[in-house]
């Protein structure tokens, strides 16, 4: 592909974020005490401490202990994921000290990749949440641009239409212009961007062995493999910023595993994605011209079975959405037994298939973003044409 210009972009200026104060940082605290954790005299010792080291200093550490339960809690939280049931699992990488001085960008690099590759754990996918530096009053912490670790690029054509992922164009092009040059495939796997506030970016490229990919087959339909279709083992979000009492940790990157109808009802189907439907439907003999064959439906079903089908096959952790679904809702009644309410997208957590006949359907949900949790970061790559 032709890069759409060799100078690098600038580098994205540092804004100063904003200190915690005590009062938050008190706030994470006395809920773990609440949650039995720790006990209410214990929890009043430690606001005292950080107290008194957000007034020397402007910010404060937080523990071991803080940082694990808080960052469950987070998750737990969030009103964006389904697999909350599973909150209490969740394990976190303390990468607090790498590169903590806005040092060598490889350092990061290397524990992301550690990151994908503990993660991965030989198919059988762990809840793994890394957090690295915070930001300070200072000095901003560092960030990865990939939405996701893992993620296929998107190139664009004289033509306008897209060779790879669509939802990947910007930053495909954005890499580009720091030099970086894929194979123009379908699936071609981006470099991750690592970058401090108010510095160059630094492009690395993955190993083979932290980037696990599927093939999808079908159990009834032997063309299917024909079709050349794969999607990466497991999703790992890395443009949330985790907010925990105050602090800020901008690169904070969350392995778990898939939902069949996340790869096959969305990333594989969509017509801003990949848009396979046609292609599956016409293999299967259906009449693609007029909508009323229900054609789109019928090819929709069965990717997303040759996803769940794939997935089983090569050893694969991955559920289906009315496992996934009835796990929500056993969360949901869990929740209320303790006394908490249960934050919720509606539209992110009924599935994008058969959602009807899911038990999460006929409910109703708050999509609130209580604190702790992760928070949405505005693309750090500058717009096309802004380069120097």
């Amino acid at each position: 592909m032709t890069a759409s210009g060799l100078c690098a972009p600038a580098a994205i200026p540092a804004q100063p974020p904003t200190a915690p104060t005590a009062a938050e940082a008190a706030e994470l605290v006395r809920q773990l005490a609440a949650e039995g954790h720790l006990s209410a005299e214990s929890a009043e010792q430690r606001v005292r401490e950080m107290a008194a080291e957000l007034a020397a200093t402007g910010t404060y550490r937080q523990s071991s202990q803080e940082l694990l339960l808080g960052t469950r809690i987070a998750w737990r939280n969030n009103p964006q994921c389904i697999g909350k049931f599973y909150w209490k699992g969740l394990e976190v990488r303390d990468c607090r000290e790498v590169a903590a001085d806005g040092g060598d960008e490889s350092g990061l690099f290397e524990a992301l990749v550690e990151h994908l590759r503990l993660a991965w754990n030989g198919g059988k996918v762990r809840l793994l949440l890394s957090v690295f530096p915070q930001s300070l009053p200072d000095r901003p912490g560092p960030r990865v641009w990939n939405p996701q670790l893992i993620r296929y690029a998107g190139y664009r054509q004289h033509d306008g239409s897209v060779l790879g992922d669509p939802d990947s164009v910007a930053l495909t092009e954005a890499v580009q212009r720091l030099g970086w040059r894929g194979q123009g495939t379908e699936y071609d796997v981006l470099p991750l961007v690592i970058q401090w506030p108010g510095r160059e970016p630094r492009f690395f490229d993955l190993p083979s062995d932290a980037v696990p990919e599927v093939r999808i087959s079908h159990p009834d339909h032997p063309w299917f493999e024909q079709l050349g279709l794969r999607w990466h083992a497991f999703p790992t979000i890395s443009d949330q910023i985790l907010e925990l009492g105050g602090l800020r940790y901008p690169l904070a990157p969350f392995s778990a595993w898939y939902t069949c109808t996340e790869i096959g009802a969305r990333n594989l189907s969509d017509t801003n994605r990949y848009n396979k439907l046609p292609e599956v439907a016409r293999g299967m003999g259906l009449d693609t011209g007029r909508d009323r064959t229900l054609w789109r439906d019928r090819a929709l079903l069965e990717l997303t079975a040759a996803v769940l089908h794939s997935y089983d096959q090569a050893g694969v952790s991955i559920i289906d959405h009315h496992f996934a679904t009835k796990q929500f809702v056993r969360h949901e009644e869990r929740e209320q037994k303790n006394g908490r309410s249960c934050p919720a997208d509606w539209s992110a957590i009924v599935p994008a298939t058969s959602g009807s006949t899911t038990p999460v359907w006929q409910r109703r949900y708050e999509p609130t973003r209580e604190r702790p949790n992760f928070f949405p970061q505005q693309a750090p790559w500058p717009p096309s044409g802004t380069e120097d």
